[in-house]
């Protein structure tokens, strides 16, 4: 695929060439700098998200830088299992096969303390968490054993790694994804299907800034000063972005990293250090 540079060069992805990627949870945040990286390292991408107009949005974005993109856009709840095989099996039967899976699709939940919490909203939130991610692997798996194998990388958190007050329900669901993840690995490894989970921590971009700017508001300090609180616990100094976690992502979903599976990779700057 052509894609061009701020001073019109043309320049070419080689990362994901020749793949199908699939990838969940398109919003403001990562999901979308996945997609339009992925596009960039030259896959052929379907994209899904619970509103349309994330989704069209990001595809006439996708279609300014990149004109000959190969996109296929459909609305989707992952949570239920009948519209997760429907996007499934419309990307297989649209581009005939599925190389890579990356599940971003998330909800955080309610913010409450656990020992008070609503347990229904920790089951709501561990129907998309958890089971939406399994819905789309179970969905994706014999595709990519008759294409020969596949690479599905799950999209964890650092909360499941650092306890954090009041989102106990969201880590709790995360903690879940990483061991289905782990499991999955080796069990699907004779068919050539790697599986992969990456934990990033704060990312800065819109979802992130949004968030910073209603919390400087009620205590009444700067987004300058609430970043640089964040960053003095950050041994490399700066909140990663979207675009960097993607760079990640893209790379460990692709054939760089062949030999590697059941991996957690830690995408927090430093700010959590497994021992």
């Amino acid at each position: 695929m052509a894609q061009h540079d701020a001073a019109g060069m043309r320049v070419t992805g080689m990362m994901l060439r020749d793949k199908v990627a699939v990838i969940t949870g398109i919003g403001p945040g990562l999901g979308r700098a996945l997609a339009l990286l992925a596009v960039q390292e030259g896959a052929t991408i379907a994209i899904c998200a619970r509103t349309a107009e994330k989704l069209n949005a990001l595809e006439h974005d996708i279609l300014a830088l990149t004109p000959d993109a190969r996109v296929l856009r459909q609305t989707t709840d992952v949570s239920d299992r009948d519209q997760a095989r429907a996007f499934v099996d419309a990307v297989a039967t649209r581009f005939g096969r599925i190389d890579v899976l990356i599940n971003s699709a998330y909800t955080t939940g309610a913010y409450q303390l656990a020992a008070e919490a609503d347990l229904d909203d920790w089951r709501r939130t561990l129907d998309v968490n958890l089971f939406g991610s399994m819905n789309m692997i179970q969905a994706t798996v014999p595709h990519m054993r008759a294409g020969g194998g596949g690479s599905i990388v799950n999209i964890n958190t650092k909360v499941s790694r650092m306890p954090l007050e009041t989102m106990g329900g969201y880590a709790v669901s995360k903690a879940a994804l990483r061991m289905a993840t782990a499991q999955l690995a080796k069990e699907l490894g004779g068919d050539h299907i790697r599986l992969n989970s990456i934990f990033p921590g704060w990312m800065w971009g819109t979802t992130v800034e949004q968030g910073m700017v209603e919390r400087a508001k009620l205590q009444g300090t700067t987004v300058a000063a609430l970043r640089a609180e964040i960053e003095k616990a950050i041994p490399l100094g700066a909140i990663p972005t979207d675009s960097e976690c993607a760079k990640a992502v893209i790379a460990l979903s692709s054939d760089y990293f062949s030999a590697v599976t059941g991996a957690c990779l830690d995408l927090s700057a430093g700010e959590y250090m497994p021992v």
